[in-house]
């Protein structure tokens, strides 16, 4: 009876277990876009070719040890046995041909599904045309929320995307603040995103549906709840979102945007029925506060060969690292000298009459 009891609970244990992974939503396994299903069928290749050694090996191992087990008197036995060649020639030439097919599979997905490189199919049976026109997104990562750009119907959106089914993507990212990495599984592998740098990523949504963004990059406290919608829709289901984002949507300016880029977490959905002309190249070029200067500027003046000693007046526009905070940071300790950090009055013990060695004037003079 208690032998029976056992097996009923392990029977009950293994049907729990069955039933919750029956619940779960392998996205990555069954996505919805073509670039994310080449990246599953990579994986499925992958793993089969590695199965093809650590299965036999598992099945060997098991098999030699029952096979020699000490009770089996009929096993030959050779204590002296050193060497075989066919057994040499099958434990390195397996190894070898699959390291080469996996070079091979690794050389030609990584050229193929490059994400800078543009889409030349919907999927496997329909190429990209040239009356296929591809839509533009840009991103950008804030804390902790997503902002969309559509460029080409001057609107923008956070926390919300949309795209049309079997119309090519093309994403062009950056963040305003920490590194980030922009990620929907049903769509394509993720692209990291960083300040004052743009990647790109190009994909294509092939079924209708509402799927899943998300940050895949630690970026801060609001990391967990940095996430978005996807909508996957018909061209009409599309054209009927724009017209829904430009009927509830408010202006979107320089001054709304550097409200929105300060961190806040749960930001729920917003529209921006209006877009101001280069706020996407402001916030790129970090230079969307009022007096900074761009990167792009500053590139220029680095390849000119410097702007000598006028670029002491630039030392407030290229300020980028204070844009969150009000005030100055305090200190995380307390300095030695008895005064508070960045005090303007002398240490203690210091006489500020005292003047200075006649080496340290020298040095001065030679570094100002």
């Amino acid at each position: 009876m208690p032998k029976q009891f056992s097996l009923a609970r392990r029977f009950t244990v293994f049907a729990l277990m069955m039933a919750t992974l029956s619940g779960c939503n392998l996205v990555v396994m069954s996505p919805s876009g073509d670039i994310a299903a080449q990246q599953r069928d990579l994986i499925v290749i992958s793993t089969i070719l590695m199965l093809v050694i650590i299965v036999p090996v598992l099945f060997l191992t098991l098999f030699f040890a029952w096979r020699y087990r000490q009770s089996n008197t009929a096993a030959k036995y050779d204590p002296e046995w050193h060497h075989s060649t066919g057994l040499e020639v099958i434990i390195w030439s397996a190894p070898l041909a699959i390291i080469i097919a996996l070079g091979a599979i690794t050389w030609v997905s990584t050229h193929k599904l490059d994400p800078y490189r543009p889409l030349d199919r919907i999927d496997a049976a329909r190429p990209v045309t040239e009356a296929v026109k591809p839509i533009t997104v840009e991103v950008v990562a804030l804390d902790w929320k997503w902002l969309f750009f559509y460029p080409d119907y001057g609107i923008a959106t956070v926390n919300e995307m949309a795209a049309p089914v079997d119309v090519p993507i093309n994403f062009k990212l950056t963040a305003s603040s920490v590194m980030n990495a922009f990620y929907v599984p049903a769509l394509a592998g993720m692209i990291y995103t960083m300040p004052g740098m743009e990647t790109k990523l190009h994909a294509v949504i092939n079924k209708a549906g509402e799927y899943e963004g998300l940050s895949s990059n630690y970026s801060g406290d609001g990391f967990s709840h940095m996430r978005f919608k996807f909508h996957g829709v018909d061209q009409a289901g599309f054209d009927a979102w724009v017209a829904r984002v430009k009927q509830n949507g408010t202006a979107l300016n320089r001054d709304a945007y550097l409200k929105l880029e300060k961190p806040s977490t749960k930001e729920p959905v917003r529209y921006y029925a209006t877009v101001e002309n280069g706020l996407y190249e402001a916030v790129l070029n970090m230079c969307a506060r009022e007096g900074q200067m761009c990167m792009k500027d500053m590139m220029h003046i680095d390849m000119m060969g410097g702007a000598g000693k006028e670029s002491h007046d630039n030392k407030a526009k290229l300020e980028h690292d204070n844009r969150h905070t009000a005030e100055e940071a305090p200190a995380a300790t307390f300095p030695e000298t008895g005064n508070a950090a960045r005090s303007e009055e002398p240490a203690e013990g210091i006489d500020e009459r005292q003047e200075e060695p006649a080496t340290m004037n020298h040095d001065a003079h030679q570094s100002h």
